[in-house]
């Protein structure tokens, strides 16, 4: 086979894949009970900067895409300045990192036993059990 064409090949299928990974890619929500009262951006962003004690954040886990759409989305951060924010605050006894939740589920589960916790999901894993207080597009 030509060089130019398997070449061509190649890359067809990998801007197809690159194309398609970005397509599957969720909106990210904030959730809450279901009493709970909208959020703004700002809001959301405190709290998951460490800088508002009254909700307690929760956190899937590093290696889920979710959360990494999530801390751009929310705090116009990646989610390694992230942990050194917390890293930092840790450090000075200024609070402690959100409680990381294995799944979608596990997070919703955690917002509905306590009307202080805040999460963030994939649209797609919203359901009944859960009050979207801010969509992240």
């Amino acid at each position: 086979m030509n060089k130019k064409i398997l070449i061509s090949r190649v890359a067809a299928l990998v801007c197809g894949a690159v194309i398609a990974s970005a397509a599957c890619a969720g909106d990210v929500v904030v959730v809450m009970g279901a009493s709970a009262a909208p959020l703004s951006k700002d809001q959301v962003a405190s709290v998951y900067l460490g800088k508002n004690a009254d909700l307690k954040p929760v956190d899937l886990p590093e290696s889920n895409a979710t959360r990494q759409d999530f801390y751009k989305k929310a705090t116009d951060r990646d989610a390694a300045q992230v942990k050194a924010v917390w890293a930092r605050l840790t450090f000075t006894g200024g609070g402690q990192p959100p409680k990381e939740m294995a799944d979608a589920a596990a997070v919703k589960k955690a917002v509905n036993a306590d009307p202080k916790t805040v999460g963030y999901i994939d649209k797609a894993d919203v359901d009944a059990s859960v009050k979207v207080v801010l969509a992240l597009n």
